[in-house]
């Protein structure tokens, strides 16, 4: 069995972004094809960084399921978990590019997607037991299986587990059902990282003021909870006490989306490097920053010498 530094579970797809900004879609005639889905995502930018990565996953029995598989490989992310559905298609993704700040998002999903058809029966627990960095995200407790296959991993885990809670409104019936599912999910113990921007941590916690729901996250029993500001930077608290802010790393936006993403990639290198939380966050933003300032999300995940590179051009960050 191999050990990996990092396991992602849940979504991916083929993300279709405009290669025209500042128009509708109504208005866009050409289009670049990408990996997509933010968990994929995220093990893309670990693997970028050297990191050992793996994704679980599930694709449609179709060509854009041979193309996940393919960009997997490509990426150097280990594509062993990823199965194929029968009658369900790989999702798409489109997207608005409106810099600095608007990026609306359009998921063909249905009838349903292929990665929330992992099941718990399906998973190799001994894989996901051994990973030194479990990743999981708070859509894939939006429908079965794939809740109660989450939940067999939080079951299984003794090693840090990343939560992050990536709500989606379109994903659910309504926010207090998500509210429901996470916080079961941060109850079970074995979240130790939970991940949010302001939006969802207020879905998670019922509060919206960044300290406050960082101290709500604490109080589930996770080691750190992590809270994206957006413009303002990150927030970081630890269990032990610990406050961390950062600003963030200034570029000029093309593409907001998946910036996020590569936060995530950074923030697994960072803990997995033991670095204080401080330089891991300015680290992990930087990393988001540099996607930020590119039009794809999996294809622009940078390499360390282009984060640390964009760190020492920003040493106050």
């Amino acid at each position: 069995m191999t050990d990996f530094d990092l396991i992602t579970v849940g979504r991916c797809g083929v993300d279709l972004y405009p290669l025209r900004s500042g128009v509708p879609l109504s208005e866009v005639d050409t289009f670049g094809r990408f990996l997509g889905g933010s968990p994929t995502n995220v093990a893309v930018a670990a693997a970028r960084l050297g990191r050992h990565a793996a994704v679980v996953t599930r694709t449609g029995d179709d060509p854009f399921g041979d193309f996940v598989r393919a960009a997997l490989k490509e990426y150097g992310v280990d594509d062993r978990f990823v199965r194929s559905v029968p009658l369900l298609k790989t999702p798409l993704t489109f997207c608005e590019i409106f810099p600095p700040d608007n990026f609306p998002l359009y998921f063909y999903r249905e009838p349903k997607a292929p990665d929330l058809e992992i099941a718990a029966q399906e998973l190799d627990l001994d894989a996901l037991g051994a990973a030194r960095i479990v990743w999981l995200t708070g859509t894939g407790l939006c429908a079965e299986p794939s809740r109660a296959a989450l939940h067999a991993v939080l079951a299984h885990r003794r090693g840090p587990t990343v939560l992050d809670l990536d709500y989606r409104p379109m994903f659910w019936s309504s926010a207090a059902e998500a509210t429901g599912h996470y916080r079961a999910a941060l109850a079970s113990g074995a979240v130790s990282v939970a991940v949010g921007n302001r939006e969802e941590c207020a879905v998670a916690t019922g509060e919206d003021d960044p300290e406050r729901a960082a101290q709500a996250l604490l109080d589930f029993g996770v080691a750190l909870a992590v809270v994206k500001l957006g413009p303002e930077g990150v927030l970081g608290c630890t269990a032990d006490g610990q406050r961390v802010r950062v600003p963030p790393t200034p570029v000029e936006v093309v593409n907001g989306l998946g910036a996020g993403d590569a936060f995530g990639g950074a923030l697994c290198h960072g803990m997995l490097a033991g670095w204080p939380l401080r330089h891991t966050l300015r680290y992990a933003s930087t990393a988001g920053a540099i996607v930020a300032s590119r039009l794809a999300c999996s294809a622009a995940m940078p390499t360390a010498d282009e984060v640390s590179a964009l760190l020492g051009e920003n040493p106050d960050v």
